[in-house]
């Protein structure tokens, strides 16, 4: 994991003041390391009989549809409101200043089905707590975990997810 931890890069300021951003994009575009994070997944996954890997809007369709691919199962998309084209379900969640919402397809699921839910990063947790109340309260599904190529523990996003499992590749 050192290796990858290394391509990815800060950048100050991005997208406001003091923050310091965690760039995937250099990892994205070495086809080995890229290739490394899915099979990592993939390897912890291969077990599991997943029907659905869920991507959160953007970053996490990127790694939700490689791992959907490698594992043979199907990707469900979570989007912003007003981009999915059918009927949805739609939470709201709180921001430090605002609200904020997500939106899934109301037949994103069968019954029994087993989900993964995966995004590129874990900061303050909102959103993925946002996507997993959408899963687990409108959908009898098994949600085997929730993934994260990177957890940024200063942040204490974890702490907003209860106790659903969850798995990061990656801590700074």
């Amino acid at each position: 994991m050192e290796a990858l931890k290394s391509i990815i890069r800060d950048v100050p300021d991005f997208p406001k003041e003091g923050i310091i951003f965690k760039d995937i994009t250099p990892m994205l575009s070495d086809p080995r390391s890229f290739q490394t994070v899915i099979d990592t997944l993939k390897e912890r996954y291969k077990d599991k009989k997943v029907d659905r890997v869920v991507g959160v809007e953007a970053r996490g369709f990127i790694f939700a549809s490689a791992l959907a691919y490698a594992l043979g199962a199907g990707t469900v998309l979570v989007r912003k409101p007003g981009k999915l084209p059918y009927k949805t379900y739609q939470k709201t969640y709180s921001l430090e200043y605002g609200e904020d919402a997500v939106e899934i397809h109301q037949d994103a699921f069968e019954n029994g089905q087993r989900v993964v839910i995966i995004d590129d990063v874990l900061a303050t947790g909102g959103t993925l707590a946002a996507c997993a109340d959408l899963v687990q309260n409108n959908f009898q599904v098994d949600l085997i975990e929730v993934a994260f190529l990177i957890e940024l523990d200063f942040l204490n996003g974890r702490g907003k997810l209860g106790d659903l499992p969850i798995y990061s590749m990656m801590h700074f």
